[in-house]
């Protein structure tokens, strides 16, 4: 059974890949996702690194999704749901472990179809505000409707549970993602108005964003509400400890994006069209994570560290031992002390040739001026610019890192057409996916040797099973 601890108690140097689903061929949890597993084992590839699975709104963002604990119908066929059994002893035995979210989930997404895909917060007060009387009418006019719901939730976990089993026989880690937000627009805020900084018509009265960075002049306005960080210290943070669980189950281990924002928060006012005017203000992360280590003990999560970065949160990542994020993009300055910088990575950190969020290696590279590109050659002791991409892959399982990932288009050299995602653009995102014919044929073996050149591969063990699919 493969385990982060585990793992890193036998193999202290890992190296995996980024990968979301919807890239697979079939864009699906299908065999593609066996055959995707059977040739990171051919590589010697032990982490497989995705975005989150959730139901993404229509900009098919999966950090803006439509539920917390739900997963994306569209990740396997609809045959896969066509016929509901609610009846199945092990279905009943799942639906009363997921009932907290899933009913709540079910009755939301249908609720939105009724209301031709509004916002919640413009439904009928009776259905914005959750009327008892009459949310249960309703419920019960449309419980077929409703019990598809909950089956098509179903098959989507025993699929990713099946997934999962089959790479922990090939020792490898499914390495899942968690946004530090949740969309306004889900069933998590209808559900839990008290949990969020709402007015009295569930309008958020602040949102959520980042200032001015690397990515965007304005900033990034997110739109997300801003949790009521009072109400959930009251409860004991049940919410986020079921979240966590939820994430545990499904994942070897979990990214928590924006990880700075359980230090403090960029608060924007609501009507602010940008994310320029803001205010950082602080959050009780520690007292959140102190909570959660208290009931789950030490959970194996890395912290997206990424951006302003400042002494408090650096303390509050390596007061709770999580590993932070480097980006060997974000390197190139004359900054001694940059984190990003190879030689400054430790092994408390993930190192990246870049991230979803950035440009492929090739596509960032093509647009720095001569002589940047002379000068990230010349770091890097690079032997030609049509090699660049490679020698950043091997600069990274280089470093000091316990776990090198790179995303697959670096492994395949593409171009920018192959950027998954560009930050404050909201089209013609999360749209890239590979073809079989895309991957060398030998690239597993090419793979495998700079990894054994790089002592990250793990000791070899007997044949595991072949893909069952």
């Amino acid at each position: 059974m493969a385990n982060y601890i585990d793992l890193l108690k036998r193999q202290p140097r890992l190296a995996g890949v980024l990968l979301h689903p919807t890239s697979l061929p079939s864009n699906k949890l299908d065999r593609d996702a066996y055959q995707w597993l059977d040739f990171m084992a051919d590589a010697g590839l032990s982490v497989w690194q995705l975005l989150p699975l959730g139901v993404p709104q229509e900009n098919f963002s999966p950090y803006q999704c439509y539920s917390a604990f739900a997963l994306n119908p569209a990740l396997i066929s609809s045959s896969e749901w066509a016929e509901p059994d609610c009846d199945n002893p092990d279905f009943l035995t799942w639906f009363a472990s997921q009932q907290f979210w899933l009913e709540d989930y079910a009755l939301f997404m249908l609720l939105k179809k009724h209301f031709d895909n509004q916002a919640w917060n413009t439904w009928p007060a009776d259905f914005r505000d959750r009327s008892p009387d009459v949310l249960q009418v309703f419920q019960e006019q449309h419980q077929g409707q409703i019990n598809s719901l909950y089956w098509q939730q179903y098959r989507l976990y025993q699929c990713w549970q099946d997934i999962h089993d089959y790479a922990q026989s090939k020792d490898i880690m499914l390495f899942g993602d968690m946004p530090i937000f949740v969309a306004h627009d889900s069933a998590d805020v209808w559900v839990h108005r008290e949990s969020f900084l709402l007015d009295e018509k569930g309008e958020p009265t602040v949102v959520a964003g980042v200032p001015p960075d690397y990515f965007s002049e304005t900033g990034q306005r997110w739109g997300n509400p801003h949790y009521n960080w009072d109400f959930m210290l009251e409860n004991d943070f049940q919410w986020w400890l079921q979240r966590m669980q939820n994430h545990l189950a499904l994942f070897d281990l979990v990214r928590i994006d924006h990880f700075r924002g359980l230090e403090a928060v960029w608060v924007i006012d609501s009507e602010c069209e940008t994310a320029i005017d803001g205010e950082w203000i602080k959050v009780p992360g520690r007292a959140l994570l102190t909570h959660l280590q208290k009931d789950m003990g030490n959970i194996p999560v890395v912290a997206e560290d990424l951006g302003i970065i400042t002494p408090e949160v650096e303390a509050l990542r390596t007061d709770f031992n999580l590993p932070g994020m480097s980006v060997l993009q974000f390197s190139f300055d004359e900054f001694e002390d940059n984190p990003h910088k190879p030689q400054n990575i430790e092994a408390d950190r993930i190192v990246y040739t870049g991230t979803h969020d950035n440009d492929t290696t090739t596509g960032w590279f093509a647009t720095l001026d001569d002589d940047t590109q002379a000068y990230v050659m010349d770091i890097l002791q690079a032997p030609s610019p049509d090699r660049i991409t490679d020698t950043m892959i091997d600069t990274a399982l280089s470093t000091q890192s316990q776990l090198a990932i790179a995303p697959l288009q670096d492994f395949l050299g593409m171009g920018s057409e192959a950027r998954m995602n560009t930050p404050g653009i909201s089209d013609d995102n999360w749209r890239w996916s590979f073809q079989w014919q895309d991957l060398p044929k030998d690239l597993a073996l090419i793979t495998r040797q700079r990894l054994e050149q790089a002592d990250r591969l793990l000791p070899q063990h007997q044949e595991t099973e072949t893909c069952p699919v």
